[in-house]
Parts: C-alpha cells; structure tokens; sequence
C-alpha cells in the first residue's frame, strides 16, 4: 500500500472512530471529506527543501548570477525543442569523455525546470559506474535504480523528494562496474515506459556515462525521446567529439551545451579573459 493511501484510510479512521485496518473503501467519499485527503497528499508532497552547500549547483540559490541566467536559457531552449505534437519529456544528458559537466549540466538544469514551473521533475542517476547525483545533493540513498532493475524494487519505494521545487531524485543506489547487461534489459525499458507514462506533462532526465569510453549512454539513446550532449572546452578533442556525436545523430539529438568556455575580449588599452 502506498503512503498516500495509507494517509487516506488514516483521515477516515480517524473521522469513524475506527481502527484503520478495519477501514472500507468501496465508496471512500462518504467516509472522509474530500479536503481531508487533499490535506494528507499536500502533506505527503511538501517536504522541506534540503539543504545544498555545493557551490557548482548555482540553481539552488536565489541569487541571479551570470550562471544562473546561462542555465534559465538552457531550460527555456530545451523547453522549446521538446514540445511539439508529441512531447519529448524523457531526456538524457550525456558528454564524449568524463569532467565535462554532465552531471552539473543535468542537476541545474533540472532545478531551473522544477523551480520554474513548479511541475515535478524527475532526476534519474544511470551513471551506474560512477554515480555522484547523491553525492552534489548530500544524500544518502539505502536503494535506488540498481535495486529497482536487479531486484524489482518499486519505482516509489526508490525515489526521493529533494523538497527544492518540484524535483525528484532516483539516485542509482550503488555501484556497478559493468553495468551494460543491466541497461540494456527488459526491466529499464518497462522502467523508462513507467516513468514516462507517471509524468506525462513532466520531464524525466537523465544522467549518463561519457558515451566516448562507454556503451550505456548509447544503450539509453534508443529508449529515451531525446539527448542533450555537454562538450567542454579543452577536454575531449574535436575528432573525438565528431565521432562521438555521429553516433547520437541517428537519435534525437536536441543540441550541445558548451560549457566553461572563455571568451577574449580585447579593447584600446585592456585586454580581458
């Protein structure tokens, strides 16, 4: 039983004088007021936000940096090549090879989006080999997508309510050293499936490995709508990234975010980096 209605058979226990095991629910309205269960779901669903001290996370705050407004204009681009006739709501975000700012890329823009709208945004870590989403948000997650996958664990019983706007989390749960065989079966298809049908007005995104080294992100091209691709400037090289991105054309590739560049600005007298 899920603790939404568990909450409701609580209210209409409490309003029966009833034990709450004893409670019947053929014709639940006329056993609790509508306003109660409302009350109970809003409980459930509003959480305190956690507290973030990762300075990378620039979303999190207030405060309108130059970051902030970079990453507002990523959201309200991917909103405008996601939404069409059929919406793209299940997006992974992927790079050519590792500390590119995937990661980063994938928590601030999920945090704008959630904020933004204020519609539930779900974060998923399938960075099995390396998962960090936990790490950037200071959590400590017992189960997550591994165990959904390997062991059938219910999507609900894995997810975490950040209470930073509307944003959920499925951390990964644990580390797997060569996680293909997991990515590519049957459960996260059903998992992806699932997700996209419980948020169908909502964005589910993903964080991948670097798709360079690795098969997974590849593997979770052709099950999600679209990706979005993190080069940044000095890491991988532009045969690498060439090569790299060939391979996500024949998916939907949204675009590139190029991230951590530097710009030379050059006047009479000054010149600035």
């Amino acid at each position: 039983m899920s603790r939404i209605e568990e909450a409701i058979k609580k209210a209409a226990a409490e309003r029966s004088g009833t034990d709450a095991g004893s409670v019947r629910f053929e014709r639940p309205e006329l056993q609790v007021k509508t306003k109660s269960i409302k009350a109970h779901i809003r409980d459930l669903l509003n959480v305190p936000p956690i507290k973030v001290d990762n300075l990378m996370l620039a979303t999190v705050r207030e405060e309108k940096t130059a970051a902030v407004e970079a990453y507002n204009k990523l959201r309200s681009a991917v909103v405008a090549l996601t939404k069409g006739d059929s919406f793209l709501n299940t997006l992974m975000v992927t790079s050519t090879v590792s500390a590119e700012g995937k990661t980063m890329t994938a928590l601030n823009l999920s945090i704008s989006l959630a904020k933004q709208y204020d519609h539930t945004v779900l974060l998923v870590d399938t960075d099995l080999r390396r998962p960090s989403i936990h790490k950037y948000l200071d959590l400590q997650p017992e189960v997550g997508l591994v165990n959904c996958l390997r062991d059938n664990l219910p999507l609900e019983d894995a997810l975490i309510k950040t209470g930073i706007g509307k944003l959920v989390v499925l951390p990964a749960g644990e580390i797997i050293e060569d996680p293909v065989d997991m990515l590519s079966s049957d459960r996260l298809k059903t998992i992806v499936a699932e997700l996209k049908q419980r948020y169908p007005d909502r964005y589910v995104v993903f964080d991948t490995p670097p798709a360079l080294p690795f098969a997974d992100a590849g593997i979770l091209a052709n099950i999600v709508d679209a990706t979005l691709f993190v080069v940044r400037e000095g890491k991988a090289n532009s045969a690498e990234i060439q090569t790299t991105l060939e391979t996500f054309k024949q998916h939907h590739l949204l675009g590139v975010v190029y991230n951590d560049a530097h710009t030379f600005f050059k006047t009479d007298s000054y010149a600035y980096y």
